[in-house]
């Protein structure tokens, strides 16, 4: 048996921030020193790098939980399915509710149970609970309802990844660019009608907690003085290096268990963390399977204007996708195709999916 993406959604905020919005910004390093040069030069040095040309920040009146919620509403409505029939709702995310203009992560109800009391859910078997493991915990909740489905435990999973991280970015660090707020849902489904050939295929996670722990953290401000707010902390180079160490062998390990052969792939749906990384890791994928050439449309790309939005990031691709509102990219049925993520932890998976 093979679970079904039956419904996807997303919520994409409207405020729109352009890199010309960080023009005049001081920005600092690690070592709380002033970064030479004008911010102009900085800025355009940086979208040379990541790619990222805007991003867009939630309202302050919303939360994440709320974008979740958005995003649930519509993956719910794609599916055709009555909310009361969901088993377990999922909500990935890493900070939970930042209020704005504050500096406390509220989780406590989890962001799935608001999520779940938004969407005026009243079955209690409906199962809602939160799951944190970094940029890839979106991915990680599909791979976890799978099992529950494959197990006879779930029938119907509503998997979201939300997050604000407009809310915790220290404004003096020039990766706080990077970041971006959003919400992306899918639902899963067994198949109730025939099996087929359809349906997640199979999957790899893996957790490395040596020092590879310190690599994306909370740290203080780098404008001195630093005062007691911890801000999202990255070190790039150590979580570019990493990523493309690790992302694409473990994309050809789900790949191999899976039987799948590298010209039968279609798409790559990676986390989109950096224009520049993912380039790269799809290029040492390739050469995984000694080919030397990347198909050009095998890898669609919303980061230069949606930004990182950490757990959120690869369904809000998909949804894009799938509904075909991103230029040069489409699915069709028997289309397979692999999710891939790196984040905090650190912590890699990929899920081989077959439409």
């Amino acid at each position: 048996m093979r679970t079904l993406i039956t419904g996807t959604g997303s919520y994409i905020p409207g405020e729109i921030r352009t890199n010309g919005d960080f023009a005049g910004a001081e920005f600092y390093d690690h070592r709380r020193q002033r970064i030479a040069g004008d911010s102009t030069e900085i800025i355009d040095k940086f979208e040379q790098i990541t790619g990222i040309a805007r991003r867009r920040y939630a309202p302050d009146t919303m939360n994440t939980s709320h974008l979740a919620a958005l995003a649930a509403r519509v993956a719910i409505a794609d599916a055709g399915i009555d909310p009361e029939t969901i088993d377990q709702l999922i909500v990935a995310h890493n900070f939970g509710d930042v209020p704005s203009n504050s500096v406390q992560s509220d989780a406590v109800p989890s962001l799935a149970s608001r999520v779940k009391r938004s969407l005026s859910i009243r079955n209690p078997a409906c199962i809602a609970y939160d799951l944190l493991f970094g940029c890839p915990g979106w991915l990680q909740g599909l791979i976890q309802a799978d099992a529950f489905i494959r197990a006879g435990l779930a029938d119907r999973c509503l998997i979201i990844g939300a997050e604000t991280l407009s809310r915790v970015i220290d404004p003096y660090d020039r990766d706080s660019m990077i970041y971006s707020d959003g919400a992306g849902a899918v639902v899963l489904e067994a198949p109730f009608i025939h099996p087929g050939n359809a349906g997640v295929l199979g999957s790899v996670s893996q957790t490395h907690a040596a020092e590879e722990t310190g690599y994306i953290t909370l740290g203080e401000s780098y404008c001195p003085p630093a005062g007691n707010v911890r801000y999202l902390k990255m070190q790039g180079r150590k979580v570019y290096e990493f990523a493309l160490r690790t992302i694409p062998a473990a994309m050809k390990a789900c790949m191999d268990s899976c039987k799948v052969e590298i010209d039968q792939l279609k798409k790559i749906f990676l986390h989109q963390a950096n224009e520049k990384m993912d380039i790269a890791i799809v290029k040492a994928f390739y050469q995984l399977f000694d080919r030397r050439e990347v198909p050009e449309d095998i890898m669609p790309m919303n980061i230069r204007e949606l930004g990182n939005s950490s757990v959120a990031t690869i369904p809000t691709l998909l949804d894009m996708v799938r509904k075909a509102s991103l230029p040069g990219h489409r699915l069709h049925p028997g289309d397979t195709v692999i999710f891939a993520s790196v984040g905090a932890g650190m912590n890699v998976n990929a899920v081989c999916y077959r439409f």
